[in-house]
C-alpha cells in the first residue's frame, strides 16, 4: 500500500524542474519504472553543462562515449514526472494507492507499525506495515525521530519560466525583485537567454524558494527507513538531487530482494544499517562535490577566492580530462570521493601556478597559500560531515555493519 501526503492526486504546478544525470538514467532503467515515467512528459534529454562567466562561455559534456547512443541525463516538470509515477503504480496488482495526509507515525516499544493518516474527507485512519518508508521531501515532518535533521539554507532560488525560448531577498510584491533581476542578473545572463528573460520578468510570474542542505544523519529505527529529501538534501546547484535518490532506490532494493519476511523489525533494521555506507560512493561524492562548488562560485569579498573561482571555470575549461573527470563525479558516473579530493585540490595547485610562476612575487605566494587555505576550509568540513570513514571506506564498513544473516 502506497500513501501520499496530498489532499489531492492532481498534478502540482511547480517551478521545479528535476533533473537526473546519466547514472540516474542506468540506475533507474535497472529499476524499471523511470522510462516509462519519462515519456511524453517533455522530458528532455540533457548531455552536460554550459558556463557562463564574465562573458565567457564553455561546454562540459557528460563522458559517454563507452555507453550506449541512447543514454543521457533527462530534465522535466516535477509534477508531471510524479503523475506519471502514480499511474505507473496504480497499474500494479500488488499496490493500493491511497491519498491522504500522513499525520503521524505509529510507535510502540521503539518499533515503527505504520502511519496514522487523514483521508481528504478528513477522516483519520491508521495502516500497519513490517516496513515503512519515509520519503516526504524537503519538508518532512515525519523525521524528526528517524534521523538528527540539521537544515541548512545557504541561499535562495529565484525561477522564472522562459518561454519561447531562441542576500536579504528582494520582495516580488513592490518589484524590488523585479528590478534586481533586471538591473543585477539580467546583464549577466548569456545573449541567446536574455530576452526570453528579460520577457519572463515582465509577466510578473517570480517564484522563490530557499536552497535546503542537510547531511544524512540517521538514527537507525526498527520498521522505518527514511529516503529521499526527507533523508538527505545537498545544495541544489548540480542538480544532483533525484541522482541520488534513485541510486538509493537501487541500493534498497538489492538489500530487500532477497528477503521473504520483514516481521523480523529488529533483524531488518540492524541489516539495513549497510544501507546507509552502501549508499555513501554515490550520494557522497555528489553530494560533496555540490557544496564545494556553490562554496566556490557564490559571491565572495576574499581575493583568494575569487581566484578559486576564475582557477575553477579556467581548470574546466581546460577540456580533456580536466573537465570530464569532474563531469564524470558530477554525474555520478565515476563515484569515487577520493578522485574528488584530487580534481578539488588540482583546481588550487592549478591557480596557484598561474599566480606564481606567471610572475613570481611575496604577494602572488601570499595569495596562493590563501587558496591553499580557502580549499582546505570548503572540502574538509563537507567531508567530515559525510562521515570519512564511510565516504572512502564503504566496502570495508558495510561489512562491518551487515550481519552475515538476517
Amino acid at each position: 500500500m502506497g500513501f501520499e501526503s496530498e489532499n489531492s492526486g492532481d498534478e502540482k504546478i511547480s517551478f521545479v524542474f528535476p533533473q537526473t544525470a546519466p547514472i540516474g538514467d542506468l540506475r533507474s532503467n535497472r529499476i524499471g519504472f523511470f522510462k516509462d515515467c519519462v515519456e511524453d512528459i517533455d522530458a528532455q534529454q540533457v548531455f552536460g553543462y554550459a558556463l557562463y562567466k564574465g562573458g565567457r562561455s564553455t561546454k562540459l559534456s557528460y563522458p559517454l562515449q563507452s555507453f550506449d547512443s541512447n543514454v543521457s541525463g533527462r530534465s522535466f516538470h516535477n509534477g508531471r514526472f510524479i503523475q506519471r509515477m502514480r499511474e505507473k503504480a496504480a497499474s500494479l496488482t500488488n499496490v493500493r494507492l491511497e491519498q491522504g495526509t500522513v499525520t503521524s507515525l505509529l510507535e510502540a516499544n521503539g518499533t515503527i507499525k505504520g502511519v496514522q493518516y487523514k483521508t481528504k474527507t478528513g477522516q483519520e485512519l491508521a495502516a500497519s506495515a513490517p516496513l515503512t518508508i519515509v520519503c516526504d521531501g524537503c519538508f518532512s515532518n515525519l523525521r524528526r525521530s528517524l534521523c538528527n535533521a540539521k537544515v541548512e539554507i545557504p541561499s535562495c532560488f529565484v525561477a522564472l519560466i522562459l518561454e519561447n525560448l531562441s542576500q536579504k531577498l528582494p520582495s516580488i510584491s513592490n518589484g524590488e525583485m523585479a528590478n534586481y533581476l533586471k538591473s543585477i542578473v539580467a546583464p549577466q545572463i548569456p545573449h541567446e537567454l536574455f530576452d526570453a528573460f528579460i520577457s519572463a520578468i515582465n509577466k510578473g510570474n517570480i517564484r522563490t524558494m530557499p536552497n535546503r542542505s542537510m547531511p544524512a544523519a540517521p538514527h537507525p529505527t526498527p520498521g522505518a527507513l527514511l529516503l529521499g529529501d526527507a533523508f538527505n538534501m545537498r545544495h541544489p546547484l548540480t542538480g544532483g538531487g533525484m541522482t541520488v535518490a534513485l541510486s538509493d532506490i537501487v541500493v534498497l532494493r538489492n538489500l530487500l530482494r532477497p528477503l521473504h519476511d520483514l516481521s523480523d523489525a529488529s533483524g531488518l533494521c540492524e541489516y539495513l544499517k549497510s544501507f546507509y555506507t552502501l549508499r555513501k560512493p554515490v550520494a557522497s561524492t555528489i553530494n560533496t562535490l555540490a557544496g564545494a562548488l556553490y562554496k566556490v562560485f557564490s559571491a565572495s569579498h576574499d581575493p583568494a577566492q575569487d581566484e578559486m573561482r576564475r582557477a575553477c571555470f579556467d581548470y574546466l575549461s581546460l577540456g580533456g580530462v580536466f573537465s570530464s573527470g569532474p563531469i564524470a563525479l558530477l554525474s555520478g558516473l565515476n563515484p569515487q570521493p577520493l578522485s574528488l579530493v584530487m580534481h578539488f585540490f588540482a583546481v588550487a595547485v592549478y591557480g596557484v601556478g598561474r599566480l606564481v610562476f606567471t610572475l613570481p612575487s611575496a604577494k602572488r605566494i601570499w595569495m596562493g597559500a590563501r587558496m591553499i587555505s580557502v580549499a582546505s576550509r570548503i572540502i574538509f568540513p563537507i567531508i567530515r560531515v559525510e562521515g570519512a570513514q564511510h565516504m572512502f571506506f564503504p566496502k570495508v564498513m558495510a561489512k562491518y555493519c551487515r550481519p552475515l544473516a538476517l
